[in-house]
C-alpha cells in the first residue's frame, strides 16, 4: 500500500480489503514461479558453503542470500514502509532521505518471520516443488525470496486489520474490556469472520486454478473441470492449505499480540 500522503481511510477495511487480494495474486504467482524448479534441499542445509567475507557465517545458502538480498533493500528504505517486516538483523541505514510516514499503528515490535520461514521450508517447499535436486540453486532462492516476503507482508497486514476493527465505534468498547482482561478468545472472536474466511479460501482456489493454466487466446477456463487439477502448474489443495493452516492463523496470532498491547501508553 501506498501510506505516503494517505489520510486516516487508509485504515479503512474496503482499502485493506483491496490490499491483501492483491496479495493473494502476488502470493500465488510467486509459488507457480517456485514451483518450477525441484525442492534443491541443499539450499537450506546449513553450513555446506562458505561466502567470502563471511567466513563465520554458518547458515543455508537461502539464508545467506536473504540477508544479502534485504541488506540491498534496506539501504533503499523498504523496511521504513509500516508494512515491510525483514527477515535479516541488523541491517544498514538507508542510503536516500527517510520519508514521512503516517502514524496509523501504535508502536510495536511485533516481527513473526521465523515461523513464516519456518512453516514455508517445513510444509511449502517440499508440497510444491517436484523432488529431487536440478542444481538451480540461485534461481530457487530468488523464488523464495519472494515467496517468503510476499508471505511475510500478507500475514503482518494483520496489524493494520486490527488497528481498523479497534477503531469501530460500535465494536470498540468490547475490545477495551477482552484487552483489559486479557482475553484471548473474546479478542478472537471479535476479529474473525468465518463468512469471510470462507468466501477467502474460495477465492484463492479460483485463482489458483486459473493461474495455473496456460491461457490461450481461444475459448475460456471450465474451472470445474477436474482435468484442470491435474494440469496446474501449482497444487491448488496446498495453496488453500497454506491460507488455512498458517496464513490465517498467523495472521491471527499478529492481530491479537496487537492488540493486547494497543492500549499500552
Amino acid at each position: 500500500m501506498n501510506f505516503v500522503g494517505q489520510s486516516n481511510d487508509a485504515l479503512s477495511l474496503e482499502k485493506l480489503r483491496d490490499t491483501l487480494i492483491r496479495l493473494e495474486d502476488t502470493i500465488i504467482f510467486a509459488l507457480i514461479e517456485r514451483a518450477q524448479f525441484a525442492h534443491n534441499e541443499a539450499i537450506y542445509k546449513p553450513g555446506i558453503y562458505k561466502y567470502k567475507g563471511s567466513d563465520d557465517f554458518n547458515g543455508s545458502f537461502l539464508e545467506f542470500f536473504l540477508g544479502e538480498v534485504e541488506r540491498v533493500h534496506a539501504k533503499v528504505r523498504r523496511y521504513q514502509s509500516p508494512d515491510e517486516y525483514p527477515f535479516t538483523s541488523p541491517l544498514p541505514e538507508p542510503i536516500i532521505p527517510p520519508l514521512e510516514y503516517p502514524q496509523h499503528l501504535k508502536p510495536n515490535n511485533i516481527n513473526v518471520n521465523p515461523k513464516v520461514i519456518q512453516f514455508y521450508l517445513e510444509h511449502i517447499v517440499p508440497s510444491i516443488c517436484p523432488k529431487g535436486d536440478d542444481q538451480n540453486y540461485g534461481s530457487a532462492a530468488t523464488r523464495d525470496v519472494d515467496c517468503l516476503q510476499a508471505l511475510s507482508k500478507r500475514i503482518h497486514y494483520g496489524k493494520f486489520v486490527a488497528e481498523a476493527k479497534f477503531l469501530d465505534p460500535v465494536l470498540q468498547p468490547k475490545y477495551i474490556k477482552a484487552i483489559h482482561y486479557g482475553d484471548i478468545e473474546a479478542i478472537k472472536a471479535l476479529l474473525i469472520n468465518k463468512k469471510v474466511e470462507d468466501s477467502l479460501l474460495k477465492r484463492l482456489r479460483q485463482k489458483a486454478l486459473t493461474y495455473g493454466q496456460d491461457i490461450t487466446e481461444i475459448g475460456a477456463l471450465n474451472l470445474e473441470n477436474s482435468q484442470l487439477l491435474k494440469g496446474s502448474k501449482i497444487n491448488v489443495n496446498v495453496v488453500v492449505e497454506l491460507y488455512e493452516k498458517w496464513v490465517i492463523p498467523l495472521t491471527i496470532a499478529v492481530e491479537v499480540e496487537y492488540l493486547l498491547n494497543r492500549l499500552d501508553e
